[in-house]
C-alpha cells in the first residue's frame, strides 16, 4: 500500500463526510457546492494553514508536516483517537531505504499461550489468537467449533476476514454479518496502515477487492476502527442462536498478536447452546447425542482436529 495514496485518499474521504453545518461554514456566503463535505478552502481555514499547503497534503506530496499541522488537521476533520493515531501513521517521516525490505518475519505462538487456550476450553470459552492481517495463528477446540475448523484450512485460508468474505457459511453463520464485516475491513484497514510495506496483506487485500464487491465497497470508505471488545450473535448450524461477548487482549510486548476470548450471559440460553456444543464437539467415546431439534443440522460435524502441541508444529503460526 502506497502511504501517500492512502493518507490523500484517508484525508479526501473524511473531508467529504464532514457536513458544511456541522463545521461552522455558513452555506449563505459560500456558494453552490457540488460536492458534500468541506471544500479544502474551507477545512484549511479550520486548521489554520494555507489552502496551498492543505492541498499538497491532501494529494500525498507532504514534506516533513509538522505534529502540530497533523493535530489541527486532525481537530478541524473531528477525528476519533483511532483515526488521529492512523493520520499521524501515514504520514511520518519514513526512513530511506539503503536496501531491499526483508519481508515480516513469521509469528509464533508461545507455548504458554497454547497452554492457556486448553484451560479456556475447560472453561467452556472460545477463543483464538490473531496476528497481523487477522491471521488465526492459533485456536481452541470450542473456537473451532464455533466458527470454522482453522486446524483443518491451508495455511493461506487460516485468516478471519477471508473467511468472512469468501466462504458463504460465514453469512449464515453471523446474525449481522455486515455490520460485522464492515467493522473487520476498517480493522484490517488500521493494520495495513501499520504494516504499509507487507506484500502478504498487500496481496489478501487485492484477492478481496476482486473477489467481493461488499469488501471492495467498504475498503472504498477508508473507514479505520480499533475493536477491543463487543458482542456477536451466531446462528450455529447445530445449537442454534448464541450471543456472546468478547474481548480483544493484547500480548504485552507483541503489538501484532491478540487473543480474542468469547464468554456468554451466566444461566442464559446461550451458555446452555454453548455448553451443548462444547459437549458434542468434546473429544470423547462418551459424546451425547445430536439436539433433536428440526431447527439443528441433521447430521453431526466432523471430529475436530486434536489439540497440536506447539514444539511439534510447523510453521503454521508463521506467514503464509
Amino acid at each position: 500500500m502506497d502511504r501517500n495514496t492512502e493518507l490523500s485518499e484517508f484525508l479526501r474521504t473524511r473531508r467529504a463526510r464532514l457536513r458544511p453545518e456541522d463545521a461552522g461554514v455558513s452555506l449563505t456566503t459560500s456558494g453552490p457546492r457540488r460536492v458534500p463535505g468541506l471544500r479544502r478552502e474551507e477545512l484549511a481555514q479550520l486548521a489554520g494553514v494555507s489552502t496551498d499547503y492543505y492541498t499538497r497534503l491532501e494529494q500525498g506530496r507532504h514534506l516533513n508536516v509538522s505534529e502540530a499541522v497533523l493535530d489541527a488537521v486532525a481537530r478541524a476533520l473531528r477525528l476519533n483517537d483511532t483515526e488521529r493515531a492512523y493520520l499521524f501513521e501515514l504520514a511520518k517521516p519514513r526512513p530511506r531505504r539503503t536496501q531491499r525490505r526483508r519481508p515480516p518475519r513469521p509469528q509464533r505462538v508461545r507455548p504458554g499461550v497454547y497452554r492457556l487456550l486448553q484451560t479456556l476450553d475447560a472453561a467452556v470459552s472460545p477463543a483464538f489468537v490473531l496476528g497481523r492481517r487477522s491471521d488465526v495463528l492459533a485456536s481452541n477446540r470450542l473456537a473451532r467449533a464455533l466458527i470454522v475448523d482453522f486446524d483443518a484450512l491451508p495455511y493461506r485460508e487460516r485468516n478471519m476476514i477471508r473467511f468472512m468474505f469468501l466462504d458463504p457459511a460465514a453469512r449464515e453463520l453471523y446474525g449481522e454479518w455486515e455490520n460485522y464485516a464492515s467493522e473487520m475491513v476498517a480493522g484490517l484497514r488500521l493494520q495495513a496502515g501499520r504494516n504499509a510495506d507487507d506484500p502478504v496483506l498487500t496481496e489478501l487485500v487485492g484477492e478481496l477487492t476482486i473477489k467481493s464487491p461488499e469488501f471492495r465497497t467498504w475498503w472504498a470508505d477508508h473507514n479505520v476502527r480499533e475493536k477491543t471488545h463487543g458482542v456477536k450473535v451466531y446462528h450455529h448450524p447445530l445449537v442454534g442462536e448464541m450471543t456472546l461477548s468478547y474481548e480483544n487482549v493484547a500480548f504485552p510486548g507483541d503489538a501484532d498478536q491478540a487473543l480474542c476470548i468469547y464468554t456468554v450471559e451466566p444461566g442464559s440460553p446461550s451458555e446452555e447452546a454453548l455448553r451443548l456444543l462444547a459437549n458434542w464437539t468434546a473429544p470423547s467415546p462418551d459424546r451425547p447425542a445430536a439436539p433433536s431439534s428440526p431447527s439443528l443440522s441433521p447430521s453431526p460435524p466432523p471430529t475436530p482436529s486434536v489439540y497440536r502441541n506447539p514444539t511439534s508444529e510447523n510453521p503454521t503460526q508463521g506467514d503464509h
